[in-house]
């Protein structure tokens, strides 16, 4: 594993303020590159590709190959653990995925307790084979979804804009949905537990939609369980640093921290730089919060905001990153650029 020595990632994620800070991209092993969409390609259909550790250890690497980036991130996607579980999983081409809906309480019947780790075995290999590969000083980073975000895809089958079916869930009959929490809860500790004992450096818990919950469903649905993983990783691997996704909880992610325990956490990009650096980066590091936008579009503004986050970020602990994934028709020049901004 990498050590805090050879790493900037690392040291960033144990406090220490860098005069340059390490970065990464949200979905930096994607369509934006040529090699990524010629695997792709060979891979099949998404599944295939994540689940092939042939596939996925090499998209894994390719921006770090290209870019040299602070740290590599699993390939892999949330909702392998509502299918490690048993719940049907499909990509529609062009749609995103898709998965039977989990609405009553039979289908919540019809799902297991804990993950099939059978079905996430190739992930692990996949995890064993980009270690092995990775220069010592680039850490090396698994995730999983929150439960709260996961469980979204599960009762939904797809993607919301509102989040609306898992809301009308809860507020219907909380002791059920609270059932399917707790076997997310299980599953995505067991799975990032193996995720590092496989060999990553870093695990992240990505709560994308954890900012359409109220103040309380956000301690109940979004706080309670993230805290229960954190336990549960720490329990076995004490000294593995956890980060927190919380996008859109914005002055809740003080609240967050404390009631989580996480080492470090995500910024999106709408945040309030002045509320991050007196309220979230006294208590941990940050990552982020770069728009993808301004990244696609590159030239005078990126530089500007490059500087700009530098400046309100730099006097304490930080990682670069986006506020949320790289999209996939980002030039790879303004890529390159920005990762020679960010070492200025």
């Amino acid at each position: 594993m990498a050590t805090r020595d050879d790493s900037l990632f690392l040291r960033a994620l144990s406090g220490e303020t860098l005069a340059k800070p390490p970065i990464w991209l949200m979905r930096q092993a994607g369509r934006f590159l040529p090699e990524y969409r010629e695997v792709r390609a060979r891979a099949g259909g998404f599944l295939d590709l994540c689940y092939n550790p042939d596939f996925a250890a090499e998209v894994t690497l390719q921006p770090i190959r290209r870019f040299g980036f602070d740290a590599a991130i699993l390939f892999s996607d949330i909702l392998v653990i509502p299918h490690a579980l048993g719940q049907k999983l499909w990509f529609a081409t062009g749609e995103g995925p898709r998965l039977e809906p989990v609405a009553d309480a039979k289908r919540l019947g019809e799902i297991h307790e804990e993950i099939d780790q059978d079905v996430l075995a190739p992930v692990y290999e996949t995890v064993r084979r980009v270690k092995a590969a990775l220069p010592a000083q680039t850490g090396f980073i698994g995730f999983c979804g929150a439960p709260w975000t996961v469980a979204t895809y599960m009762v939904a089958g797809r993607g919301t804009p509102d989040q609306g079916p898992a809301k009308e869930f809860f507020a219907r009959d909380p002791a059920l949905f609270g059932e399917m929490i707790d076997r997310l809860v299980i599953g995505s500790a067991a799975y990032l537990n193996a995720q590092i004992e496989a060999g990553v450096d870093v695990v992240q818990i990505f709560d994308s939609w954890a900012g359409s919950l109220g103040e309380s469903d956000f301690e109940r649905w979004c706080i309670a369980p993230t805290r229960r993983i954190v336990d549960a990783v720490r329990a076995r691997h004490p000294g593995v640093k956890i980060i927190g996704f919380p996008r859109g909880a914005g002055r809740l992610i003080p609240a967050y921290i404390a009631g989580t325990g996480v080492d470090a956490v995500g910024l999106e990009t709408e945040i309030d730089r002045s509320f991050v650096r007196e309220q979230i980066q006294s208590l941990v590091p940050v990552q982020g919060h770069l728009d993808p936008h301004v990244l696609r579009a590159g030239g005078p503004e990126l530089e500007r905001e490059v500087e700009a986050i530098r400046a309100a970020f730099g006097a304490g602990p930080f990682v670069f990153n986006l506020g949320h994934g790289i999209l996939p028709d980002t030039p790879i020049a303004h890529v390159e650029r920005l990762v020679a901004a960010v070492r200025a």
